[in-house]
């Protein structure tokens, strides 16, 4: 089991894992974000990215607007940057453009290991492991068709409901 933690598993893996490795260590993102325990989660660490895939990292934000004022004060300055707030998920997010990739960072008054981001991340690794090739080709392959990543494993288990509740449900006993 990969340590998603700890960023390192990127540096041998796809050559898109591979640039991910190096922009977040040469622009020292997740070290900049420490303070709000950041870990990269999505497809990129799974390995069922598409082209237009992005670096999300989510992060515990125990203080709204100190996390907002770190976000702009860091990466303020950076390609496209635009930060919003989400009333209903309590969340404030940034994106913008590093180098070849965009990057998402979202923040939740949740520490990182409980934020669905990551436990979905988690289940669908698990998932890909179990399954093998195949099932992570027809991921990819309804990514390509559209389908946002949760939507596209909920889609191939045949899952009903809402795709981000139920995939939460999925026990890998």
């Amino acid at each position: 089991m990969i340590n998603f933690l700890n960023i390192y598993y990127l540096k041998t893996g796809s050559e898109k894992q591979k640039r991910a490795f190096r922009v977040l260590s040469n622009h020292e993102i997740l070290e900049k974000l420490a303070a709000f325990e950041p870990i990269l989660v999505g497809t990129i660490p799974i390995e069922v990215d598409i082209e237009t895939s992005d670096l999300d990292i989510i992060c515990y934000m125990r203080d709204e607007q100190e996390f907002s004022n770190t976000l702009f004060s860091l990466f303020g300055k950076s390609k496209g940057f635009e930060l919003s707030r989400n009333q209903k998920f309590g969340s404030v997010k940034a994106i913008f453009f590093i180098d070849d990739f965009e990057i998402e960072i979202f923040g939740q008054n949740i520490p990182t290991q409980k934020q669905h981001a990551y436990l979905h991340m988690l289940i669908e690794y698990r998932l890909l492991l179990k399954n093998g090739l195949d099932f992570r080709l027809k991921v990819i392959a309804l990514k390509l068709e559209g389908y946002k990543t949760e939507p596209a494993f909920a889609e191939i288990l045949g899952l009903k409901g809402n795709p981000y509740q139920e995939l939460l449900k999925v026990r890998m006993d």
